[in-house]
């Protein structure tokens, strides 16, 4: 079995197991990442927002907006709305740290593209090598079989 080196010891098992328990972790994630909601209004309580993954759930307006000029009533809105986003934003990677580690969150990488190729290039690299090394095997085995 040492022909086979580092294959002769992989268990198939194992990763069958670790690749179900991500899929539920990721189930997990997509059931509870639905159920978040997040949530802004302003100092006065002129405007209540609710803000969901499919974008603007709830608008409250309290009745004293009607004496506000309509473009400042639209700035107060546009800006309550991006606070609710923010904090669905922040729930959702707190979420995510608690998922998956705050060291192994995918949302981080959103916040740094350099991180994210950093980890493309890694990966690259980690496909090179496996490509080069079975692509070597299968030209000893060429030659072993002498084709």
């Amino acid at each position: 079995m040492t022909q086979y080196g580092e294959f002769a010891e992989f268990d198939v098992e194992k990763l069958m197991e670790n690749a179900q328990r991500q899929l539920a972790r990721v189930e997990e994630l997509q059931q509870r990442t639905g159920e978040l909601i997040g949530r802004a209004e302003d100092k006065d309580g002129m405007v209540k927002v609710e803000y969901t993954g499919q974008g603007l759930h709830e608008l409250e307006l309290n009745p004293r907006v009607m004496r506000m000029a309509s473009t400042d009533l639209a700035e107060l809105i546009k800006t309550v709305v991006q606070d609710a986003a923010a904090d669905l934003t922040n729930q959702t990677s707190a979420l995510m740290d608690e998922m998956f580690g705050a060291e192994d969150n995918p949302m981080k990488l959103l916040n740094d593209p350099e991180a994210a190729l950093a980890q493309v290039k890694q990966a690259e690299a980690a496909y090179d090598r496996t490509y080069d090394e079975v692509m070597a095997d299968l030209d000893r085995i060429r030659r072993r079989l002498e084709l």
